[in-house]
């Protein structure tokens, strides 16, 4: 099934409010709609309270993969309390460049965020196998859909106009690839 740009768009839009910026509360003026009291905010809330309640299957995944690479676990966050959009990991391909790879929470997506270089290939095979046996259904999402601005959305770490479909769906960790 090919995933299609409407279709990322209404799965951001149903967890991310449309022209309301993130701003804390104390920088709203009282008769403007204040992020965190959106539709959309309560439903990835509801969504990071759902990978919460499933981290164990996340956890079961990472240690595998852990047991042959050098793996950070980035969904910490999620643990204490945050509305990450997906559970995050990066693997380490040398001393000074990792791959990420993100499970999102808010639909049937992973994505595998690569740096360019030439030992990432089996790697992000393996992941991908990974990542496909236990979560079956989820698909990736093409580059070319994925780097796509939202133009009418604000999220942490990313100001309006400036975040793209993968960082809604997956992360602003989406962008920490590269050299260290």
């Amino acid at each position: 099934m090919v995933i299609t740009r409407s279709e990322l768009l209404d799965v951001v839009y149903r967890f991310y409010p449309r022209g309301v910026q993130n701003f804390a509360r104390i920088h709203v003026p009282p008769d403007e709609p204040f992020y965190d009291d959106t539709e959309a905010h309560r439903r990835l809330v509801e969504s990071a309270s759902r990978g919460r309640a499933e981290y164990p299957t996340w956890k079961a995944m990472i240690r595998r993969l852990g047991n042959r690479y050098s793996l950070q676990n980035e969904s910490l966050h999620l643990l204490s309390g945050g509305a990450d959009p997906a559970y995050s990991a990066r693997i380490w391909l040398n001393d000074q460049t990792a791959l990420s790879f993100h499970v999102s929470l808010l639909g049937p997506y992973y994505g595998i965020h690569l740096p360019g270089i030439p030992e990432e290939e089996p790697v992000a095979h393996e992941i991908a196998r990974e990542i496909e046996a236990t979560y079956p259904g989820y698909r990736t999402i093409p580059p070319e859909l994925g780097d796509e601005v939202v133009p009418d959305v604000a999220m942490d770490g990313a100001s309006m106009g400036k975040a793209t479909i993968n960082m809604c769906l997956f992360s602003v960790a989406w962008t920490f690839v590269g050299p260290v």
